[in-house]
């Protein structure tokens, strides 16, 4: 009798996962759509944002100096719906070492981690007055005398 139980359920099982319908996603592909300076290019890009506005916020890794690794470290760059350079926020700013995430609140305020410093710094939307935190994972190590 549980074999014949067991049987039901993995007919049942396989027949419910072959029916199942993956919903296909509909996008565009837009070649070059972001136009850097001819100065200016991207590295490893590890967080895209957009704001009210329609504004594209790109973290990237690589392609500047900064204070951490030199070479490797990060920048934050502001293009508009159309993909036209705006800005760089926080150029070479103490607290850009390995670029992590980006992400944009309800007030556009930009709020951007920081993988090898360990710090979370927050832009006005104009860009200004950054705001700094120390993560919690540093001052818990440092605090066990690790």
């Amino acid at each position: 009798m549980r074999w014949l139980v067991f049987a039901f359920l993995v007919a049942a099982c396989s027949l419910s996962a072959q029916t199942s319908v993956v919903p296909e996603i509909q996008y565009r592909s837009v070649p070059d759509f972001l136009h850097m300076p001819a100065d200016l290019y991207f590295g490893e890009v590890s967080g895209v944002a957009v704001n009210s506005k329609g504004h594209i916020f790109v973290f990237s890794r690589g392609n500047t100096t900064g204070p951490a690794y030199g070479a490797a470290a990060a920048q934050l760059v502001e293009f508009d719906s159309d993909g036209k350079f705006l800005r760089e926020i926080g150029h070479n700013l103490y607290a850009w070492s390995y670029a992590h995430t980006v992400k944009i609140d309800p007030q556009d305020n930009i709020w951007v981690t920081d993988k090898g410093s360990d710090v979370i710094v927050r832009f006005t939307p104009k860009g200004e007055s950054p705001w700094f935190s120390v993560a919690s994972r540093k001052r818990q190590m440092m605090g066990r005398g690790h």
